[in-house]
């Protein structure tokens, strides 16, 4: 750009010479020459003038600029005589062919090839070309090749044609070696860890692509961290410009510089109104307002009062308005005044979406949350490009609002700039319960569609799961989101119960927000089981042996009012599933009701209360199947080893009708605070499993079982390590215990 700039105004300087003497005077006539390729109507059109038009010095820089700034030209020089405008040019060459050596991956030569200024058969200047070769240097960055090296070769032709050879040396790619969290960060490294999406390097890693430096997921991780503090009340949290340090060779040291602050608490939150309003249609704002003073200020809790405006700027006596949030600091207090201003009306001309090679445009659009002819609203667009932002298919969205052909009317331009939708996962772990290894690949934006896939395979010890799933999550403009699955199930319990079962089928369903903060969900299971057992089983295990078809209506109601779904602390989330039997030998009805309780006791503590209560039962006095049967689950009942709780017919636990749980655990933030990989807890769980529905003179075993103790959750150099150490409190004589328990598991 700069040389562009020193050739402009050198021929600025040399045409004001030969024109010095001209003050203003009219064009009787315009002769072209020089330009083979382009018409002399099209040159014409790029200097914006013609014959008849009055000419001096300002109009002839006017001339050089916008022919220059066309493209096509190497050189401009205008001479003004005798009434007659000569424009002598010369034009730059044309691209025959772009080529770059040195990669083949598609992964890798698409985003460097796109969003290049010069293509083939489009005309070539020096300008474009330093530009580009920067844009390729700066794409292998984000693709973390931090040592890669580009030389450009330009192979000219005759008739004025030349080939551009891009030779590309990528060199290794950047491998974060460590992560640090530097500064005033409150928080313990392994908290922040668990907020970014980058990490470290290990060797068996080989699939995962986040432990390579990437300038895009560093920003990224940078808006994590930010609006992580700020949920936390930290309203003047700043996370300054990560840095990445080189060790050694490839190795980097990436360093994240974190200034919380002081935590700040909402004070008064007030509403003002314009005097002609009805403050009564507030009311509900109102409420919300006075229920966050002496709250811990969060963004979550900003974004929901911006949310109930939303609402009433969708009724058309607000539909113009906008906010303007005033706030007044007073210590640790936050005051805030939320104005509405009522603005001039305009309406939306046209909603232009561009850089979307692959996601269609139909997709974007479903996102917005105003239309074309739609009244223009400020809340409401930056609504949309939020809506944009949270599919997470754009590695940057932005949005420019213009003036339209109307006087009033505004035209919406929005920038995107598509990012890798796809990933490939693999997983191991090793616990007191077993071991599991796990692969998956997941696509979220198939065939630019918005449709979601996901395909994954598990293996432990007793199980093997298979699954591939796909999601529309807003099938046709509904605003419901409907999946179908195929899946796989077997469970090998013959050597520790006699029996083994097999289940394969279908799944498909629909899930919408019904109410706000409440989701509903209808959908259908359908599966063909086989039962075997060996000699080791009791007779009336036996029995169940067979081939079995089940298809159930499964009603999920989800009401969720919690702060955050990621690291909740505070609120709650009430879960009840119900599934119907509609084809079973057994007409097993089930009920599961989960609920979540979160809040902090002190300061970065959150203390969590939960209710778990299941219920498995034949509506027609039939004995359900094995696989039916309850169990409480391992993160309910520490103490205890998994499945060696409840009924026992025989040797064997088969587990119960009924099930309950609570669980009771407080964080304990300030334990060991130099301690930065590890976070400590207190615990205590209670449970009970009981019924037998097969056979009356099996005990039910209807006792609680409890116990206490601390969990440790150590982020170790292999990966996140979990281990408890407990005490009994209460159990039935058949139960078997364990004090220890751990669980440690990776990714690759």
């Amino acid at each position: 750009m700069k040389s562009f700039y020193r050739i402009f105004i050198f021929a600025i300087s040399l045409n004001f010479l030969s024109l010095s003497h001209c003050l203003s005077a009219q064009i009787n006539k315009i002769d072209i020459s020089g330009n083979e390729r382009i018409s002399d109507e099209t040159v014409l059109m790029f200097a914006s003038v013609s014959v008849g038009d009055d000419i001096d010095n300002d109009k002839v820089n006017l001339i050089l600029k916008e022919l220059y700034e066309s493209g096509f030209f190497s050189n401009v020089n205008i001479q003004f005589e005798d009434n007659v405008l000569n424009i002598l040019l010369i034009e730059n060459p044309i691209i025959e062919n772009i080529s770059f050596n040195g990669i083949k991956a598609k992964k890798i030569k698409d985003p460097i090839t796109n969003n290049l200024k010069l293509k083939n058969r489009s005309s070539f200047n020096s300008v474009d070309l330093n530009h580009d070769k920067e844009k390729i240097l700066s794409t292998l960055k984000e693709l973390g090749y931090y040592f890669s090296k580009v030389d450009v070769f330009i192979n000219e032709l005759e008739n004025n044609i030349i080939n551009i050879q891009y030779n590309i040396d990528l060199g290794e790619k950047a491998k974060i070696k460590k992560i640090s969290f530097i500064g005033d960060k409150i928080f313990k490294d392994r908290k922040l860890r668990g907020i970014i999406l980058s990490e470290e390097y290990k060797f068996w890693k080989f699939i995962s692509g986040k432990k390579f430096l990437n300038e895009g997921m560093i920003d990224f991780d940078n808006r994590l961290l930010t609006n992580f503090y700020l949920n936390k009340g930290y309203y003047q949290a700043k996370v300054f410009t990560s840095f990445a340090k080189l060790i050694k060779d490839n190795e980097f040291e990436l360093i994240y510089n974190i200034n919380a602050g002081p935590k700040f608490h909402f004070g008064d939150l007030s509403l003002n109104l314009p005097v002609d309003y009805d403050k009564s249609n507030f009311s509900k704002l109102n409420k919300l307002l006075k229920k966050l003073k002496d709250e811990p200020y969060s963004i979550n809790s900003i974004e929901k009062i911006l949310e109930e405006i939303d609402l009433l700027a969708l009724e058309e006596q607000y539909e113009s308005v906008d906010v303007q949030v005033i706030e007044n600091i007073s210590d640790d207090i936050l005051n805030l005044t939320f104005e509405i201003i009522e603005k001039d009306k305009y309406f939306v001309e046209r909603i232009n979406i561009l850089g979307n090679n692959v996601t269609q445009e139909s997709v974007i659009r479903n996102q917005f949350e105003l239309d074309e002819g739609d009244p223009y609203n400020e809340i409401l667009k930056n609504k949309s490009i939020n809506n944009m932002k949270n599919l997470n298919f754009f590695k940057k969205v932005d949005s420019v609002v213009k003036d339209g052909t109307g006087y009033n009317q505004k035209i919406i331009d929005i920038s995107v700039e598509e990012k890798p939708t796809g990933e490939i996962t693999a997983s191991a772990g090793l616990g007191s319960s077993g071991k599991s290894i796990g692969a998956g690949v997941t696509e979220n934006n198939f065939l630019g569609r918005g449709i979601g896939l996901d395909t994954n395979l598990t293996l432990s010890t007793e199980t093997l799961k298979g699954k591939f799933s796909v999601t529309n999550p807003n099938f046709l403009n509904s605003d419901k989101s409907v999946y179908a699955s195929v899946e796989a199930l077997e469970t090998d319990k013959l050597e520790n119960y006699g029996y083994k079962t097999n289940k394969t089928g279908f799944l498909f369903g629909t899930n919408f927000e019904y109410l706000d903060d409440f989701k509903l969900g209808i959908g259908s299971s359908n599966f063909y089981e086989e039962i075997e057992t060996d000699g080791t089983a009791s007779a009336n295990m036996k029995k169940q042996e067979g081939n079995y078809w089940d298809s159930f209506v499964n009603l999920k109601f989800d009401y969720d009012k919690r702060n955050q779904k990621f690291q909740t602390s505070d609120g709650f989330r009430s879960v009840y599933y119900l599934n119907l039997p509609v084809i079973s030998d057994t007409s097993t009805l089930k009920n599961t009701y989960d609920f979540k309780y979160f809040t902090e006791l002190y300061e970065e503590n959150i203390t969590t209360l939960s209710v778990y209560l299941g219920a498995s039962n034949s509506l027609t006095n039939e004995d359900i199947k094995l696989s039916e049967r309850l169990n409480v689950p391992s993160s309910r009942l520490r103490g205890f080893k998994f499945g060696r709780v409840g009924p026992k017919d025989g040797t064997d636990f088969i587990g119960g009708n009924y099930v309950s749980a609570i669980n009771l655990s407080s964080t304990l933030p300030n334990f060991l605070e130099n301690a930065q990989n590890t976070d400590f807890l207190l615990f205590f769980d209670a449970a009970n499993l009981w019924g037998v529905d097969y056979d009356s003179s099996i005990a039910d075993s209807n006792k609680i079982r409890s116990a206490y103790g601390i969990g440790v959750d150590w982020f170790t150099p292999i990966g996140p390590l979990s281990f408890s150490l407990s005490q009994t409190l209460s159990k039935a004589i058949t139960d078997e215990t364990e004090s220890f328990r751990f669980d440690i598991g990776t990714t690759f």
